[in-house]
């Protein structure tokens, strides 16, 4: 979809560019350009299940940690806690 911006009466330069910049940011089609402008991959189904299986790991350990009084309400697991838990195996 094209933006299209005409000069207003007496308006100036700067402001006939103010106004595209803003509403070119306020299309996101800045967003969208910058997002593909780069090829990416596609996860296998392999790599999306080893993912939810992680999180949802990580998700029981923050509750475990919570319930032990070891993590406040919102905390998020320390990095040395989850490379152990990656060392042991568990996520």
């Amino acid at each position: 979809m094209p933006i299209v911006i005409k000069k207003k009466d007496r308006e100036s330069t700067a402001s006939l560019l103010r106004r595209f910049t803003r509403l070119v940011q306020k299309s996101g089609v800045l967003v969208e350009a910058r997002k593909n402008q780069f090829y990416n991959k596609k996860k296998t189904r392999r790599q999306l299940r080893d993912g939810a299986k992680r999180k949802e790991a990580l998700l029981q350990e923050r509750v475990r940690l919570t319930k032990l009084g070891l993590l406040d309400q919102g905390q998020l697991i320390p990095k040395e806690r989850i490379r152990k838990m990656q060392q042991e195996g568990k996520i």
